[in-house]
């Protein structure tokens, strides 16, 4: 049964890039019409002649979804009930009682209150375990994740009513909490890394993200950093005017960032300003498959000015601009309006010519080919050489933005076991279960952060009660597997263990430290030689 394009879509690592403009339908030319009234009259006829009953509503959305789908991989159709669900990550918020919570044998359990929100401010804690909403029994009912959400979120102003179970507690804790606007937060860490150097990465573009940027940013230049690691792999994403103001944080002003035109939209630039907190100081992008349309924006006008090294695997490839439109029921299309090119005048987007099917295989075919582990297996041809602004290098257009300096997948650790363990949600089950029954003894003994991560090691007993559980989740212990991949295991469990006692951007200082793209940015920041030698294009 073939899947609807929307769906299809959540599964690639890409975001949408699109602008803030909303509007309806117009039909601009006497063709037009016509076609829309061809279409009324056959859902007429289909209505009141066809042999059985129709479901209209299935039967236009299904005409929708490939109608789009003729056109290009990210014109997509979204019904009215998933429409809020598809932009809040997008608008950066949305309405609920301000928990990060995960299932744990069957338990709901709160990692931690969203500091300042509704739970923390009646007095929810981390590690305390939800068994009623409402009056309704959510312990050992196989609650699913979606079916909390279900319960917990709402209207602002609106309350909920749950119990808890606290740790040496007897009786259960009755709470009433306020729903209210939370955050989502597009800024996954910002950390310094050394005397001189910060890091920040951003997992989207949304409303919220250049406050995020601006207030880390603020912060580790207080601590008197110059040179910057921004971290955009994996980062789909987001609107691309917050891509602008993004790059315009790095360049100076009157500097091109980026234009889009299109057929029925006029060239439109997209210049720097005055503005930016980061035009001097050395810079470091870090890029791969899974970054696309906004972090290319952002990636190609840094490399085209020459302003800093992109470092990783090339880029998803989406240089296409979507702009909503509401339709009368409530639902929306996102609709291809433009194409984007970065300022030598490269189109990032790659070819979706052979259709839907093989566009969303590229990044599998990547893998198979080759490319992820060697620049060898890259190819480009002449027609896609670009000279950058400033040095003169070359560059290439024609399939997302080709980094400076190729760092390949490591695979190292990885092996089918690990697979298992991950996928199923093993480790992070282990990891939650270990804090929740250690989190005073922890924080007793790591005071803070640093200290932890320096001193704290995954033992042996631990990985051993970690293969006990896997074993009782029906994942057979494979003692060669365990062996490639046990030092990835404690790099991730510790991470883990930091995310769940702090924050994520501790997560992420955890496992950088050993993640190859990372260090040799660091590495090429601290060589200055060979930071210049690569903007030179040696």
């Amino acid at each position: 049964m073939m899947m609807k394009k929307e769906k299809i879509n959540r599964l690639l690592p890409v975001g949408f890039l699109i602008l803030f403009l909303q509007g309806g339908f117009v039909f601009g030319q006497i063709g037009t019409f016509e076609q829309s009234l061809k279409i009324g009259k056959i859902l007429d006829l289909v209505n009141n002649y066809y042999v059985d009953t129709v479901n209209q509503e299935k039967l236009v959305e299904g005409t929708i979804i490939k109608m789009l789908q003729e056109l290009d991989p990210h014109s997509v159709y979204i019904p009215r009930d998933e429409v809020k669900e598809m932009n809040e990550p997008l608008q950066g918020n949305f309405e609920g009682i301000g928990i990060q919570f995960n299932i744990l044998f069957d338990t709901i359990l709160v990692i931690s209150p969203v500091p300042g929100g509704p739970s923390e401010k009646v007095g929810i804690q981390a590690g305390d375990r939800i068994v009623e909403i409402e009056g309704e029994n959510v312990a050992g009912t196989g609650m699913t994740t979606g079916k909390v959400r279900e319960r917990l979120l709402g209207e602002k102003g609106t309350k909920v009513s749950v119990k808890v179970k606290r740790k040496r507690t007897k009786e259960w804790l009755d709470f009433t909490i306020t729903r209210d606007r939370i955050p989502i937060n597009s800024l996954d860490a910002a950390y310094i890394v050394d005397d001189r150097i910060g890091y920040i990465k951003l997992n989207r573009f949304s409303f919220t993200t250049l406050r995020e940027f601006n207030r880390a940013i603020d912060e580790l230049q207080k601590q008197n950093i110059t040179d910057l690691i921004l971290d955009l792999r994996n980062n789909g994403g987001g609107y691309m005017e917050i891509a602008v103001h993004l790059a315009d944080q790095f360049l100076p002003d009157k500097k091109l960032i980026v234009y889009m035109k299109g057929e029925n939209v006029p060239k439109k630039e997209y210049l720097a300003t005055a503005a930016g907190k980061m035009e001097s100081g050395r810079l470091v992008i870090l890029i791969d498959e899974g970054s696309a349309s906004a972090s290319e924006i952002v990636a190609g006008a840094i490399q085209d000015w020459d302003r800093g090294i992109i470092l990783g695997r090339r880029s998803f490839g989406k240089g296409l601009v979507q702009r909503p439109f509401t339709l009368t029921d409530g639902s929306m299309i996102r609709l291809t309006i433009a194409r984007y090119y970065t300022p030598t005048g490269r189109l990032i987007q790659k070819p979706y010519d052979d259709g839907f099917d093989k566009y969303i295989r590229d990044l599998t075919d990547r893998y198979q080919n080759g490319e992820l582990n060697s620049v060898d297996s890259i190819r480009f041809p002449d027609s896609l050489k670009y000279r950058t602004l400033i040095k003169n290098r070359i560059v290439y257009g024609g399939g997302g933005i080709m980094p400076d300096l190729f760092v390949a997948l490591d695979t190292s650790g990885y092996s089918n076991y690990y697979r298992k363990l991950s996928s199923r949600g093993i480790i992070n089950s282990f990891t939650l279960d270990y804090v929740d029954k250690n989190r005073e003894a922890l924080t007793k003994k790591y005071t803070d952060f640093q200290k932890f991560k320096q001193e704290f090691d995954v033992t042996d007993a631990m990985l051993e009660n970690l293969t006990e559980l896997a074993l009782k989740e029906g994942v057979e212990h494979v003692p060669e597997d365990f062996e490639i991949s046990k030092s990835q295991i404690k790099l991730i469990i510790k991470g883990l263990i930091a995310r769940d006692i702090w924050d994520m951007s501790e997560f992420y200082e955890v496992v950088n430290t050993e993640d190859p793209a990372y260090q040799k940015a660091v590495l090429i920041l601290n060589n200055n030689d060979e930071y210049l030698s690569k903007l030179e294009g040696d």
